[in-house]
């Protein structure tokens, strides 16, 4: 069950947004005094309530608004169960001082808005000792095994315990405790209306990601990486799934990069099956892979990982994705007389993940490649490994090339308004790839149409990358017109 919180200044707000909500499918909301302006009227509140509330009064240091007396909030709390509250939510330190009374059920609280301490299991104890109905605890994730710590906490607990993390890092818990075991977790009414760190809205929860219909066989994958939040894959994957009415749950995992070994060490207590790799970690992940397919052992770089008994598989979908991009718009600007990349000469600019997973499709495949960035000595490295040409950067603009493709991130959102090559440098007669997939129509992109030349944007080589990555995950084929869609839609959403 999803539990709505709802904080307003006003008593009619707050009971407005209520009605909203039941209107909406919610079953139970947190009514949370301590952002009320005006004196705390309970029974207004209470009275004729369309679906049953837990009476809530933050303090600062638990992440609340109370500005008055301690003496005032705890009386507030007792008037709550003296008029019949459905629960009232109390913090372990003053629960010993509020006894039982009629039937309101009693959530004892923990929050933690620092860290995730290293004595839960402690905590957790003292707490039980309190006559609790629910247990509650709730700490900032600083790491992301503290997931998986809040979530044993569920699984092991004999009295209904909601434990998650707040913040980017905790939110798979937010999701994952009620797979685990927990009575609910927690949404805000909408975007504006977030009281904690992490939380996401009813509709995030009850659409995008189906928290009602994840139970213990549900199979999660996810997408890690640092930073995470910008990744659209939870949105793309998760409605394939949808549509495939699949028992599957996809996450974003925020991991940093000094995380990484522990995270994928408590991937199984988590269910994770499979997970998507992005910045940084799409090499750094292959000493922790036991299996690797050619295109990874080549490129030295996954950005797919499959959980297979005790194995992880590393595949690489992105070369594949970027080849079969280049050579359909070959085989349209051609009209179907020239099918392959085979003899083009490319042009790469950028020496990281992407261009090394590009250049080795190329290479395999017979194009004449040269590679450019800014930091020369990457990209002859990366020329050396794979056998082909580098040049510098200040020498992009003249170095003769068929295809130019932008492995860089310049022209990346928020920064829209850069790119790599001016636009008086384009040829007319090249094709030109941008792998940036927001914006879907970069400067480098805009300026190479100005000029007339045939483009292919990053969003189809992540759509193909992803509809490579469900299968591998799934073994079922992705509609790639949801991919496709879902991702234009993700694109204009971030715009604003």
């Amino acid at each position: 069950m999803i539990c709505v919180v709802i904080g307003r200044g006003r008593h009619q707000m707050m009971i407005d947004e209520h009605k909203n909500a039941v209107e909406m499918g919610v079953q139970l909301v947190e009514l949370r005094l301590d952002y009320i302006r005006r004196p705390v009227d309970l029974k207004r509140l209470l009275a004729d309530r369309p679906c049953p509330v837990v009476i809530t009064c933050r303090r600062p240091q638990d992440g609340g608004r109370w500005m008055k007396t301690e003496n005032d909030r705890i009386t507030a709390l007792r008037t709550a169960i003296v008029d019949g509250a459905d629960y009232v939510d109390l913090e372990m330190d003053i629960a010993g001082s509020i006894p039982r009374y009629r039937s309101t059920q009693r959530i004892i609280s923990y929050h933690n808005m620092e860290e995730t301490p290293d004595n839960l299991e402690e905590i957790h104890h003292k707490m039980s000792k309190l006559d609790p109905d629910i247990i509650k605890i709730v700490t900032m994730a600083n790491n992301p095994v503290d997931n998986a710590r809040a979530l044993r906490l569920v699984r092991n607990s004999t009295i209904p315990t909601v434990a998650f993390c707040m913040g980017e890092m905790g939110l798979p818990s937010r999701l994952l405790c009620g797979r685990a075991g927990s009575p609910f977790t927690y949404a805000s009414f909408g975007e504006e209306s977030k009281v904690a760190p992490g939380m996401l809205t009813f509709k995030q929860l009850s659409e995008g990601y189906r928290y009602d219909s994840i139970n213990k066989d549900t199979a999660v994958f996810g997408v890690i990486g640092d930073p995470i939040a910008h990744s659209f894959s939870p949105k793309v994957h998760n409605a394939c799934i949808r549509e495939l009415g699949l028992n599957m749950l996809y996450l974003p995992f925020r991991v940093p990069p000094e995380s990484l070994e522990a995270f994928l060490l408590t991937s199984g207590e988590l269910g994770i099956k499979g997970l998507s790799v992005t910045i940084p970690h799409k090499e750094k992940v292959i000493k922790y892979l036991n299996t690797l397919d050619d295109q990874v052992a080549g490129i030295r770089a996954a950005n797919t990982v499959v959980f297979k008994d005790v194995k992880l598989f590393g595949y690489n979908t992105d070369c594949s994705a970027a080849i079969e991009s280049l050579e359909q718009a070959i085989r349209d600007k051609s009209e179907g007389a020239e099918t392959s990349v085979k003899e083009k000469k490319v042009l790469i600019l950028g020496a990281g993940g992407v261009a090394r997973a590009i250049a080795f499709g190329l290479m395999r495949a017979g194009a004449h490649v040269t590679i450019t960035s800014r930091d020369y000595r990457r990209s002859e490295s990366l020329a050396a490994d794979l056998k082909c040409k580098s040049i510098d950067w200040t020498g992009r603009a003249n170095h003769p090339h068929e295809i130019l493709i932008n492995g860089t991130p310049v022209g990346m959102h928020p920064k829209m308004d850069e790119s790599p090559f001016e636009k008086e440098w384009f040829n007319r007669k090249s094709l030109i790839f941008d792998t940036i997939y927001n914006p879907e129509q970069t400067l480098f992109i805009k300026h190479a149409r100005e000029v007339g030349c045939t483009t292919v944007t990053g969003v189809d080589m992540f759509v193909r990358q992803a509809a490579r990555q469900f299968q591998l995950f799934t073994g079922r084929e992705a509609n790639v017109e949801t991919l496709r869609n879902e991702v234009k839609r993700a694109i204009s959403a971030a715009r604003y």
